[in-house]
């Protein structure tokens, strides 16, 4: 019990030291967390010595771990919004949602969002190196540059997975070139035999990012107005997108 009291009075310290930006004096972190100033005292000791406080000319301020702690918990609420806006449109688009972007010249898909019964394309070809191929990817590649996209595929060069995938770069380029801004990108069976997938950009700052679901290919009639709805939604939650895109 006294363990858990000494818990409690070190968090309510450091969440007292939290509201003051420009530093506090022991005494003041006493009074405000009605400690008594020797426990206050030894509480500030031990939190500076591991490394959760920092003892500035009588002033404690928030230390290094304590900013990875608060760091770590906000990049969760990021991821957790995400995750929470993908389950919500995954059930009212009856379809596999999927959030990836560009970072440091890669494709990353960041979250998925499935059931059962809709389940997610299976990778069976890594999607950082067939781009080409799907929707994902073609999206991302669509909001770079020239430079950047010759570059992705000098990296990562065209091949094809199926009979519909995009047969050389040549051609790759010239989709990309005439893919208009902010529209839906579409592949039908480019990447996997039975899947059509649809993708919407999403561009906040210098990164690229995408939105997109997939489909059974028989269920093709479906995908633009999929689409179409997927690109409505998210422009409902543009902000808290844009909070999240980089996590």
């Amino acid at each position: 019990m006294t363990l858990i009291g000494s818990v409690q009075r070190a968090m309510r310290l450091l969440e007292c030291v939290a509201e003051h930006r420009y530093g506090a004096p022991a005494k003041q972190l006493a009074r405000e967390t009605r400690l008594a100033l020797p426990t206050a005292y030894h509480l500030l000791r031990t939190l500076v010595h591991e490394g959760y406080l920092r003892r500035e000319k009588g002033l404690f301020f928030l230390g290094e771990a304590a900013e990875r702690l608060s760091s770590s918990g906000a990049e969760q609420k990021r991821r957790s919004t995400i995750v929470d806006a993908l389950a919500r449109w995954r059930d009212a688009i009856g379809a596999p949602v999927y959030y990836a972007l560009y970072r440091d010249g890669e494709i990353e898909v960041v979250c998925v969002s499935d059931t059962p019964g809709n389940p997610a394309v299976e990778e069976w070809a890594d999607f950082r190196e067939t781009g080409h191929a799907h929707a994902v990817g073609q999206c991302l590649l669509s909001q770079l540059d020239e430079e950047a996209r010759r570059d992705h595929l000098d990296r990562y060069p065209v091949s094809p997975l199926t009979p519909y995938t995009v047969r050389d770069g040549v051609s790759l380029m010239k989709r990309l070139e005439r893919t208009r801004r902010m529209a839906p990108v579409t592949e039908r069976q480019e990447y996997a035999l039975g899947a059509v997938c649809a993708a919407v950009p999403i561009t906040i700052g210098t990164t690229a990012a995408t939105m997109a679901l997939s489909l059974p290919a028989h269920q093709a009639e479906r995908l633009l107005p999929a689409a179409q709805r997927l690109q409505h939604e998210m422009g409902r939650l543009l902000g808290s997108l844009a909070l999240s895109i980089s996590i």
